[in-house]
């Protein structure tokens, strides 16, 4: 498992990013498939956090985790943000129209993955997302 927390502003995207790559490389699975997905996945649900953490709360010090790890069975990854909680139906996610310009990434994330799940607990918002294998 690798762990690391960032704080919830557009340029920890890119750490994201880069951490995700780096882990995925140690792991030496060859699956374009899983990458992708997850991939896409943690970046979408990040690109929230800190979108919805910048519009609703706009206090210093909000800060996200992401954990990810790799089993036999199972990709996953899960982030924790200390901002608002965050009031969603997954299974009321739908794509937005072609026009809009925001509105996908939810939905993106739910095609990608086997399992999206979200809970607030202990202060935080935590996103578990995960490919099975």
């Amino acid at each position: 498992m690798t762990a690391f927390d960032v704080p919830a502003v557009p340029e920890s995207l890119d750490t994201v990013q880069d951490r995700f790559g780096a882990w995925w490389d140690g792991l030496g699975i060859d699956d374009a498939a899983h990458r992708f997905a997850l991939e896409t996945a943690v970046a979408e649900i990040a690109a929230n956090i800190v979108e919805h953490t910048a519009r609703a709360d706009r206090q210093a010090g909000r800060r996200y985790t992401v954990e990810l790890q790799a089993t036999d069975r199972a990709l996953t990854a899960v982030l924790r943000d200390n901002g608002l909680p965050v009031d969603i139906d997954l299974s009321a996610v739908t794509m937005a129209d072609v026009d809009a310009e925001s509105g996908r990434g939810l939905a993106l994330a739910i095609a990608a993955l086997d399992r999206l799940e979200h809970r607030h607990e202990g202060g935080h918002n935590v996103w578990t997302l995960v490919c099975t294998r």
